[in-house]
């Protein structure tokens, strides 16, 4: 398997590519909780997206151009990155050329995409705009995952839904 460290980290690349093609997705996992106010740190981007074969196009030519290849998988695995592809599968992880993108077709715990993007909220990153999940569909999440890192992430998201309701329910923007 190939050694993906070398990967700079670049989110905002994988949102300006993502924005550009116009791909319907709602960040989700850690960055989202990032947004929202949670302290963890994570080195990776997850996305829920859209189905529908136009941003399946789109979605499959913004991977292409951030030279997105299979995470943790044998180079020599054949793959296609097109539309038809990322269909019949679902849940794929990628590494790409601005770091670590996984991308979810349903994540576990999550409404279906239509409500995921429903209850999402827009935020400003330094003029783009990203649709970020709500607190709730987070934690719902994160409670399905299940795993010891998410475990101790929903008591963090846990103070922070209580600190947002205070709040008027609505976060501001990264912290």
């Amino acid at each position: 398997m190939p050694d993906t460290s070398d990967s700079p980290f670049d989110p905002e690349r994988i949102f300006e590519t993502l924005r550009r093609h116009g791909v319907r997705y709602v960040l989700i996992g850690g960055w989202a909780a990032r947004l929202l106010g949670s302290p963890t740190v994570t080195v990776d981007i997850d996305i829920a997206y859209a189905r529908d074969m136009q941003n399946l196009e789109r979605l499959a030519q913004a991977l292409r151009e951030l030279g997105a290849r299979l995470r943790g998988v044998d180079e020599t695995l054949p793959f296609r990155l097109d539309a038809r592809t990322l269909k019949a599968g679902g849940n794929f992880t990628f590494t790409t050329d601005a770091g670590d993108l996984d991308i979810l077709a349903e994540p576990a715990g999550a409404p279906d995409y239509e409500a995921l993007e429903r209850t999402a909220q827009p935020m400003d990153l330094g003029g783009l705009t990203v649709m970020v999940t709500s607190i709730d569909d987070l934690i719902a999440m994160k409670r399905a995952a299940g795993r010891p890192k998410d475990r101790i992430e929903l008591e963090v998201l846990g103070a922070l839904r209580e600190e947002i309701e205070r709040a008027g329910g609505r976060v501001e923007g990264p912290p």
